[in-house]
């Protein structure tokens, strides 16, 4: 069924439970690979390095974000892999499933209001509209 599932994770609650989930089809799926996803928009590098003394604190705070996550899959002794790339996050996820034939794509949702999703848009809500694999969104 699902053989390569990507997590797309940013350190967050969301996030935390999407791997949750994550774990739990790649458990009933014997030879699942999961690819855990870190995109770094890079609207918010500015402030990342104006509160980092160097490239070395800053990767060490994205790691510790993610460690949690990785610690999910780690004590299930599941296959899993952290890729980060940099970019737009929605768009940055369906390409990158695109390219690597992701089947099923899993993400937290941000639960942003209407009004924010409308002005904004949400992340969950591009890769929906634009991925072309099955997606799964976490609550």
């Amino acid at each position: 069924m699902y053989s390569h599932l990507l997590l797309a994770a940013d350190g967050s609650k969301n996030a935390l439970r999407a791997a949750h989930e994550a774990l739990k089809i790649a458990s009933a799926m014997p030879g699942c690979k999961i690819e855990i996803l870190f995109v770094i928009d890079n609207s918010k590098v500015k402030e990342e390095v104006l509160h980092s003394q160097n490239q070395e604190e800053r990767e060490y705070k994205r790691h510790q974000k993610l460690l949690p996550i990785e610690e999910v899959f780690a004590d299930q002794g599941i296959p899993h892999h952290f890729t980060t790339i940099h970019g737009d996050p929605g768009p940055a996820i369906v390409d990158y499933a695109k390219k690597n034939e992701i089947d099923l794509i899993i993400l937290g949702s941000r639960g942003l209001n209407a009004l924010q999703e409308f002005v904004l848009g949400s992340v969950s809500h591009k890769v929906v509209k634009r991925a072309s694999c099955p997606v799964m969104i976490v609550k």
